[in-house]
């Protein structure tokens, strides 16, 4: 049944003004490379990967054949307990081997909103089962998004993301984003006895695309060691590539104790998240028989979902994708940084990782509180560029494959939409 793009939908959109959207959704019908198509045979570079996740480029024929033989074959079956498929097994053992974490155990979920609340009750769990019962603080930043479940919402530090919720999860604080005596300080506060750990996200994504300051991250990782700390590293965006390592945590020489990974680990072909758990954290739930974790979910290491993650893998071996996160986040941040003149624009952030953000100056705004919003209609109508609106800004972080033509593109369709936008407030 063909429905009019006009027509009031009955999809309620995530994060959307369903008011706003209900009878005016932008249609998309296909995609190839870095390229999609609308309902109306327009084109547009995809700048934001979807959704920071076609790390591959879409069309890529191998994965939904790998995903329909598996269909084919067995679509899923439960993994509660001692059952298993194949593609679920060799998956988890590459996962685990790429992330290079001594003894490293892999927990599947449908993505990183699941795997947040994986790590925040495994994290209690642990020192439960060493007897330290009373370590269950977590501690956040400012700035992050860690999904939008119980935990992730409570973990999260956008404030919008928060409010009208009611009462969030307790033994949650927040520190300042860039700041390893902000967080130093916090700990002393709450007494390091009694903090389970400290969850992060190498790059900020959805809070603005913010890079570590030179240091931050080594300083949190080596102050969480020493006070005992696990130290949960949020890769649901900066994995797979998208800063140039496997899982992001490799470009700072740390050795986290469970890193979060979602998103690109199937390029978003079929829904998939996840947790890598170093040895010494899941060794007292596996030394031994007898003691269960009582935590899952109905899909956890779905078959299929896995065997598109290894061809999406495959794929990233093969054409030597990851490296290209890095290589090319120079280039990236050259094609914007030249919009810091625009009269609209305050900042441009980039430069670690390919992954930047444009944000609009605080006056532009307050003038106008759906700006950051109407600046991705313009760019998308008047440049054919897809970026990702923020609170504040927007951000741009297009497939590995992207070439640098492309980028340059990005960054020419962005400034059209700016101009567009600019023009039409006047």
């Amino acid at each position: 049944m063909a429905i009019a793009a006009d027509q009031e939908t009955a999809f309620w959109h995530p994060f959307a003004d369903m008011g706003a959207v209900k009878s005016n959704e932008f249609v998309l019908t296909r995609g190839e490379g870095s390229w999609l198509w609308d309902d109306q045979g327009r084109k547009f570079i995809d700048a934001s990967a979807a959704l920071w996740y076609v790390n591959v480029g879409h069309g890529r024929a191998e994965i939904a054949d790998a995903a329909a033989a598996q269909l084919k074959k067995l679509a899923s079956y439960s993994c509660f307990g001692d059952g298993v498929t194949e593609p679920t097994r060799e998956l988890a053992a590459k996962l685990a081997d790429l992330s290079g974490l001594p003894g490293a155990r892999v927990f599947f979920n449908s993505g990183g909103s699941d795997a947040v609340e994986t790590t925040a009750k495994l994290a209690r769990l642990f020192h439960d089962a060493h007897g330290n019962g009373q370590r269950t603080e977590i501690i956040s930043r400012t700035n992050a998004y860690h999904g939008t479940h119980g935990y992730g919402t409570s973990l999260g530090g956008i404030d919008p993301n928060r409010v009208g919720w009611g009462q969030l999860m307790p033994g949650i604080t927040h520190v300042e984003h860039d700041s390893v005596a902000a967080l130093e300080e916090t700990i002393a506060k709450a007494g390091a006895d009694n903090v389970a750990a400290f969850i992060f996200e190498p790059v900020i994504g959805a809070g603005g695309v913010l890079p570590p300051s030179e240091g931050y991250v080594e300083g949190v990782a080596e102050l969480c060691r020493s006070q005992g700390i696990l130290l949960i590293v949020d890769s649901t965006i900066c994995g797979m590539g998208r800063i140039g390592t496997w899982y992001g945590f490799e470009r700072f020489g740390i050795e986290p104790d469970m890193v979060i990974f979602a998103k690109g680990v199937t390029s978003g072909y079929l829904p998939l998240g996840g947790v890598v758990v170093h040895g010494r954290v899941a060794e007292p739930f596996w030394s031994a028989p007898g003691r269960m974790v009582r935590h899952g979910n109905t899909y956890s290491g779905h078959a299929a979902c896995c065997a598109a993650g290894l061809a999406n893998i495959e794929i990233m071996e093969r054409e030597n994708l990851v490296p290209r996160g890095m290589a090319l986040e120079g280039t990236l941040y050259d094609a914007l940084a030249p919009l810091a003149d625009h009269p609209l624009v305050s900042e441009v952030r980039g430069g670690t990782g390919l992954m930047a953000a444009v944000e609009l100056k605080p006056e532009v705004i307050q003038a106008n509180p759906k700006a950051v919003g109407q600046a991705y209609v313009h760019t998308r109508e008047a440049g054919g560029v897809l970026v990702r609106p923020l609170v504040r800004s927007i951000a741009v972080s297009p497939p590995l494959i992207i070439t640098e033509d492309e980028i340059a593109q990005i960054g020419d369709g962005i400034r059209a939409g700016l101009d567009s936008l600019l023009a039409a407030s006047a």
